[in-house]
């Protein structure tokens, strides 16, 4: 069996609002753990307690994807400024002397 190998590079990856996206995505976490709380009897019932608790895990694990993904951001911008105040610092051949 041959080996797979691509044809064409890949495409640069999409860049956008992910500091938005993961902090919608962790306030929509946090308002179906809290939509589910007075609800706990029934899941409780029914042995589907998971549900309300992999909401609240959610919840919390958005909080860490929003620090990392606001590190990241800022770890961007810091790089592209950097780059744009000194462009001689690419990653062109040194110059010889």
């Amino acid at each position: 069996m041959a080996k797979w190998t691509p044809k064409h590079e890949a495409p640069e990856p999409l860049e956008g609002p992910v500091v938005g996206t993961i902090t919608g995505g962790t306030i929509l976490w946090f308002v179906l753990f809290l939509v589910q709380v007075p609800f706990y009897g029934w899941f409780d019932d029914r042995d589907l307690t998971w549900w309300v608790w992999t909401c609240l895990a959610g919840g919390g694990l958005g909080l860490i994807g929003i620090w990392y993904v606001r590190k990241r951001d800022a770890a961007i911008k810091r790089a592209e400024a950097a780059k744009a105040a000194d462009p001689e610092s690419t990653d062109a051949e040194p110059s010889q002397p």
